[in-house]
């Protein structure tokens, strides 16, 4: 294409794998979530107001958006030949300026501007009266850049599907075609993480606990099951929009779908009201109390992921609670009743637990040179409290558990009672050997779903069992 032209570039799925709105809208919300009022009066004055409003409240960080490699390479050869570069998008202007700024290879940027929405045909139309028609070649991504391609000397499509190569195509004009469409249903799986819904196994808990096994509490037990793998993969993507920039900024964390682009913040947040009524849902099979135990967990892990995770201490005892009510649905689900042993040792157990997962965050960032953590309240020299926390908490647990075994109820329903005691063997090996896997730094992951990896924790698990069922027949 001709280097005397000027080339035009739009932003949103183009420059960047993601939508500068919806980036804008979860970086302020995740700021403070008390901007909701004044987003809804400002999407009543329109798009372009909407947009203005989020991007003077928005602190985004450029050097970490998900840029495509392919955009940047042609823009740095057309600059090379000796051709002008500009960036027009339907962003606001704010926000166009701030990328413009940081990567320095724009002659120009133009954006919204709080009342004009510069996008589709109003886009086509400023560009004929500022380059003139034919003045320009423009590299855009979807249809509503169509009305732009019909003024252009030329096109360049980003990541377009076939159908949108072939509108792009009619005419005489030259077209190139940069990169593929993406799959989406990859990007979502993996977004939604599977191998977290383990996790769940919790509500099964109770029932199997009291020895009471019928096809209805089964079939409640399932439904509580499956209701709360949805709600909880609402929570991981929720939490994953909250936490873009950190999460970006994170050696392991930036692959995440969502914050390498892979999976794009519009159509994540589409997933969210879908994925949450199905688990809702799901959990009403299983009844009205079910339903509301999911529903208060969906409710206070939003609440955490808006405020509380950003609270020292406090935010490892309400992810010790998240376990709980797990166990607490599977009681409600199944028609149990509730063990005041049960809920004292999940309560410590999982306090441990959660300590562990914060406890590795805090050395894994350590290690790369880390000393604070954005969005967190915890400092590099809290690593010892923390460790402190995680391996006295586990051992108040495993105390709890001696002290149940003693009781009348397991004289009840077990009948070798002292059997159990090698459980609290395996749980003394097993959580001090967790706590120093992440004092080495070798805690790559939440400390559950690590386990399930681990050789000798999976070893922990079949002696438990082990001894759960010795404790039942012999």
């Amino acid at each position: 294409m001709q280097a005397e032209k000027t080339l035009v570039v739009d932003l949103d799925g183009t420059l960047v794998r993601s939508d500068m709105l919806y980036e804008s809208f979860w970086a302020a919300l995740s700021q403070s979530w008390l901007i909701l009022p004044g987003v809804i009066a400002a999407l009543l004055r329109g798009r372009a107001a909407l947009k203005r409003f989020l991007a003077a409240r928005a602190r985004m960080d450029y050097s970490c958006l998900p840029y495509a490699a392919e955009v940047l390479a042609l823009i740095e050869d057309w600059r090379a030949s000796g051709g002008r570069v500009v960036l027009v998008t339907a962003t606001d202007q704010i926000i166009a300026d701030g990328i413009a700024d940081h990567l320095g290879l724009f002659d120009e940027a133009h954006g919204s501007d709080g009342t004009t929405n510069l996008g589709g045909a109003q886009k086509a139309a400023f560009l004929a009266h500022r380059f003139g028609a034919q003045g320009f070649v423009y590299v855009g991504d979807r249809g509503a850049d169509l009305p732009v391609w019909a003024v252009a000397a030329g096109a360049v499509t980003v990541n377009a599907s076939p159908r949108l190569r072939a509108r792009v195509e009619t005419g005489d004009r030259p077209v190139e075609h940069l990169g593929n469409p993406q799959g989406a249903i990859a990007p979502i799986l993996k977004e939604i993480r599977p191998h977290q819904w383990l996790k769940n196994v919790l509500v099964f808990l109770p029932m199997a606990l009291a020895h009471q096994f019928s096809l209805p509490m089964l079939a409640h037990s399932m439904m509580a099951f499956i209701g709360f793998c949805l709600v909880a993969s609402t929570v991981y993507v929720l939490n994953d929009l909250l936490d873009l920039s950190s999460d970006r900024a994170h050696p392991r964390k930036r692959m995440r779908p969502i914050a390498s682009g892979a999976l794009s913040a519009r159509r994540a947040t589409a997933i969210l009201p879908l994925l949450l009524l199905a688990g809702l849902g799901v959990a009403l099979l299983s009844g009205v109390p079910t339903l509301l135990v999911v529903l208060g967990y969906f409710i206070t892990t939003t609440a955490y992921s808006l405020y509380f995770k950003h609270k020292i201490v406090a935010d490892i005892c309400i992810l010790a609670g998240f376990y709980t009510l797990r166990i607490i649905a599977g009681s409600v689900a199944a028609g149990t009743v509730l063990s005041v042993w049960l809920l004292a040792f999940s309560i410590f157990f999982f306090l441990s637990l959660a300590a562990v997962k914060r406890q590795a965050e805090l050395v894994d960032g350590i290690a790369h040179g880390r000393y604070s953590f954005a969005g967190r309240g915890y400092r590099a020299g809290d690593l010892p409290i923390v460790a402190g926390m995680a391996i006295t908490a586990g051992y108040v647990s495993i105390m709890v558990l001696a002290l149940y075994i003693n009781s009348p109820d397991v004289q009840q329903l077990y009948q070798t009672p002292n059997v159990l005691w090698g459980i609290c063997l395996v749980l003394l090996y097993w959580i001090g050997r967790i706590v120093m896997t992440a004092h080495r730094g070798k805690m790559t992951d939440d400390p559950i779903v690590f386990a399930t990896h681990d050789r000798a924790s999976q070893a922990c698990l079949v002696l438990i069992l082990c001894f759960a069922v010795g404790g039942v027949v012999l």
